[in-house]
């Protein structure tokens, strides 16, 4: 974009267009992006009063910029990083910002996409209604548990997938004899996509789960015999479920070194000793929440590069699809 003064014209810099904010739930993450694209984070305050209440404020103008919030959802805090992203995206519209881009890595109770049982509720409609109502122009986020979950929002939404990144990270590891395994039927899609990125052949766990957080794994479909499985999902929750998969594979014949691959590191409760206790060579996760103190076989690879060029070509008006 170019002005003219009275004298020359002058280019401003792309990067001038637009600020970057964090919320509370994933600071690192925000300044990993920030220093990614070269530029400083936009000052901002948040506070939480002694009743609970939350406050934000931003201590800088941004009048007719293009505005990015960094928020993800915190394991046992989801809520309340929720409700500081509404109060975000809220305060940057009152503030006149030209647009609002929510940098979401991990979207809460995308789980919770669909009816399951009579008198449920759709909560993720819900989340995305409101933040849509809060006045968020467009948002970021990161393998949602399903895609039609864009469909829920008022504003356009994109829909990253980390699958090149990961699939770069097992192919630097030149392991031998690979199956990648679906964790279930729902998830086999996503497998044959990583498996044939990898050049190699797919096995897809059935199993039952009698309640919330608990699964058996009824029977395997594929050959397992004799390889390295590398197991795929979108998240990993309590990892309980791994436990049960990881003993199934072995058991059918699978090598004893099981790798686990998830988009988000969710792990709540008891989640990292499960995924030590199954034995697990190792469980490769992307950063869209904060892990405290992974445990010994955990690897993280970031997204901040994803991103931040994901924003880039956002603010330069390109396509985003071709980044990943």
């Amino acid at each position: 974009m170019e002005f003219t003064n009275s004298s020359k014209f002058r280019k401003i810099p792309a990067m001038n267009k637009f600020k970057i904010f964090s919320g509370s739930s994933h600071p690192e993450f925000a300044k990993a992006v920030a220093k990614h694209l070269k530029v400083s984070l936009g000052k901002n305050t948040i506070k939480t009063f002694s009743c609970g209440e939350k406050y934000v404020k931003y201590d800088e103008t941004f009048r007719g910029q293009e505005i990015f919030i960094v928020q993800t959802g915190r394991t046992g805090n989801m809520d309340n990083d929720m409700m500081e992203l509404l109060f975000m995206i809220d305060a940057a519209k009152q503030s006149f910002a030209k647009s609002v881009h929510v940098i979401l890595p991990y979207m809460p109770y995308s789980r919770q996409d669909k009816i399951h049982d009579p008198r449920e509720g759709i909560s993720a409609r819900i989340l995305a209604k409101m933040m849509s109502t809060a006045g968020a122009d467009h948002v970021v986020t990161m393998h949602l548990h399903a895609d039609q979950i864009q469909g829920f929002f008022d504003c356009p939404v994109d829909n990253l997938n980390p699958r090149k990144y990961l699939v770069d990270y097992f192919k630097k590891k030149k392991l031998k004899d690979i199956v990648v395994v679906s964790p279930d039927a729902g998830g086999a899609k996503d497998a044959k996509k990583f498996a044939d990125a990898l050049g190699v052949s797919i096995a897809i766990l059935h199993k039952q789960r009698p309640e919330h957080n608990k699964s058996e794994v009824t029977h395997i479909v594929g050959d397992v015999k004799g390889k390295t499985p590398i197991i795929v999902d979108d998240m990993v929750d309590t990892g309980g479920s791994v436990i049960g998969a990881v003993k199934a594979l072995v058991d059918n014949g699978a090598k004893k070194d099981v790798y686990l691959c998830a988009t988000h590191a969710i792990l709540s409760g008891d989640a990292q000793k499960n995924l030590v206790k199954a034995g697990l060579k190792e469980a490769v996760f992307t950063d869209s929440l904060p892990i405290e103190k992974p445990a010994r076989n955990i690897k993280i690879i970031p997204m901040a590069p994803l991103f931040a060029e994901v924003m880039k070509n956002v603010v330069g008006n390109k396509s985003v699809s071709k980044l990943y």
